[in-house]
């Protein structure tokens, strides 16, 4: 039996020609707003505000930063800037490449302070080992 896999659900569907409905949307609303920018203004002032207002609206419509609308990157700045920072790495004291604390304090035995175990291993323990090994 074969099933069909869904494949390219990360992109929209293109409802008019290559404009999706996000894309359709905003563009109708910076139109809606460049008439009533062409009905309060005159043309000089019309022409300038025009020109700030076809970058936000087509940035809104067009620009994905970091493969994501830019309206939900504008959502996830602001929410980053506004919501408090939340830490969950906490510093441990550091070890030597002997597993050894370092301490803050400088001494100058430092045989003293550093202590290794040495692990002694006999042939049957490494027999053991070998025959789990190989059994897998």
């Amino acid at each position: 039996m074969q099933f069909n896999i869904p494949q390219f659900i990360d992109k929209e569907d293109k409802i008019v020609g290559p404009f999706t409905a996000k894309q359709l949307g905003w563009m109708f609303g910076g139109g809606a707003v460049l008439l009533v920018l062409w009905n309060m203004l005159d043309f000089s002032g019309f022409l300038v505000s025009a020109i700030f207002v076809v970058g936000i609206f087509g940035s809104l419509a067009f620009w994905r930063p970091y493969n994501q609308s830019c309206i939900s990157f504008i959502f996830s700045l602001f929410s980053f800037f506004t919501k408090p920072k939340f830490y969950l790495w906490k510093r441990v004291p550091a070890k030597d490449a002997f597993g050894v604390k370092k301490t803050g304090k400088k001494s100058s035995d430092k045989k003293a302070e550093l202590k290794i175990i040495k692990k002694e291993i006999s042939g049957n323990k490494i027999e053991e080992i070998s025959k789990i090994l190989d059994s897998y």
